[in-house]
């Protein structure tokens, strides 16, 4: 048997209405933490997505352990076309400006280099077996950069964000892609590379992200911002409008959500709950979530009617009425000094 408590929290403040759009054939905004889709259009078709796949090789190149590494250029950079950074073979690069190369200016002989020193022949494999980890499960691999070669790179716009949200949590990676221009000096060449995210240039909270191109896949962009605690993603998929449609989801968003905390790791008070005067209750994670202004939230509690130790219930979120999450809830025996002490507290309160 379960004994349920409700504590049940409106946001009562006048409703603005609000409507997102885009002329993407698909699309998602996301929150980055929460994972809330937040506007979504086709969000698990899968297309072939371009050069955002070099979110996936900047990942394993950061995750590598080997920024810092000298690479000297081979001739894995003669089967490159497209955008490039204009390498030579023989020219020493440290793998880390190879990744601002690979970002900034898309540059596919950056991603052949980077594949090789990184993974070898196994890279593409690594690729796969990351997206797998991350959960990317409609999303294939064959290169490291996005053309077509070996039959392109499939995913989706959610998996792209759930990469992009991953990605957002390497510090290396969040510096990389908010950098709007990079300088560096090798043994052949000086470089100057500007971002061609337009965003970092267009708007102030914008954080970074990734512009694609093929004649099959055509525009592709991933782009994050972050206000007032809101971190997001935005990805479209052959949108000829992108950078307009990915600010325009931007001040939509930021003007009608707001982030707020629902539970609170820690010590779990309960009004009037009675049967677990000699328990600390406790959650282990704090739970925040993006809500608009005329959202109603809840929290459901639910717990033994016998106490003991260990896991006793659950802590369940709604939205309008929908579970969202769900948390265990912990019980720790009070020991009799401290439970004295503690029903002292309880009778004042």
């Amino acid at each position: 048997m379960k004994k349920i408590v409700l504590a049940i929290l409106l946001i009562i403040i006048p409703p603005n209405i609000f409507a997102l759009s885009t002329s993407a054939d698909c699309g998602i905004l996301m929150d980055m933490e929460s994972k809330r889709i937040i506007y979504g259009n086709d969000i698990h078709k899968q297309r072939s997505v371009a050069s955002i796949s070099k979110i996936m090789t900047a990942v394993l190149a950061i995750e590598s352990g080997k920024m810092d590494d000298i690479i000297t250029v081979g001739s894995e950079i003669e089967k490159s076309y497209g955008s490039g950074i204009y390498i030579q073979q023989g020219e020493e690069i440290t793998l880390r400006d190879l990744v601002y190369g690979l970002m900034l200016r898309s540059g596919n002989d950056a991603s052949y280099t980077i594949a090789k020193y990184v993974g070898g022949n196994n890279f593409v494999e690594m690729m796969n077996e990351k997206a797998k980890e991350i959960g990317m499960r409609n999303t294939i691999f064959n290169n490291p950069n996005g053309l077509e070669d070996n039959g392109g790179n499939y995913s989706t716009a959610y998996d792209m964000a759930l990469l992009t949200s991953y990605a957002m949590n390497l510090e290396e990676y969040k510096k990389i892609v908010s950098t709007r221009i990079h300088r560096l000096t090798t043994n052949k060449n000086t470089y100057l590379w500007t971002n061609k995210n337009k965003l970092l240039f267009m708007y102030d909270y914008a954080t970074g992200g990734k512009t694609g191109y093929t004649e099959k896949a055509k525009r592709t962009l991933v782009s994050t911002a972050s206000y007032n605690d809101l971190n997001l993603v935005a990805v479209t998929l052959n949108d000829g409008n992108d950078f307009n449609d990915h600010l325009n989801l931007y001040k939509e968003a930021f003007d009608n959500y707001r982030k707020i905390g629902i539970l609170k790791k820690g010590i779990l008070n309960i009004y009037d709950e009675i049967y677990y005067g000699n328990y600390y209750l406790m959650l282990n994670d704090n739970f925040t979530y993006p809500i608009t202004t005329n959202e109603e939230v809840s929290i459901k509690f639910e717990l033994n009617d016998i106490p003991s130790s260990g896991v006793v219930g659950s802590a369940k979120v709604l939205i309008n009425g929908e579970v969202i999450h769900t948390q265990d809830i912990e019980a720790k025996e009070i020991k009799k000094h401290a439970a004295s002490l503690m029903e002292w507290f309880r009778k004042i309160w």
